[in-house]
């Protein structure tokens, strides 16, 4: 696992969808900032954790379908159903 490509690849996906910019949420008083939702990914030794889920080992095909998602420069596919209109 190239650890530093991984974090190169987080951080450009990152920079697509604004990281640390705030967006205006209108409420019935007014608006207010709002930060877009993060999603937490842990990087192990032998395995992620994505979120709040449960361990992933490296050796599963999913978890190597997430990772070379990244590796290719794209957001994992298994997000499309949370996020179906895109980041």
């Amino acid at each position: 696992i190239d650890f530093d490509s991984i974090l190169e690849n987080i951080k450009y996906l990152n920079s697509l969808v604004g990281e640390g910019i705030s967006e205006i949420e209108h409420t019935p008083w007014g608006a207010r900032l709002r930060r877009p939702e993060h999603l937490l990914l842990t990087l192990y030794q032998n395995g992620i954790v994505m979120g709040h889920g449960a361990f992933r080992p490296y050796q599963h095909p999913a978890t190597q379908q997430y990772l070379q998602d990244i590796m290719d420069g794209y957001f994992p596919s298994e997000l499309q159903p949370r996020y179906p209109d895109g980041v």
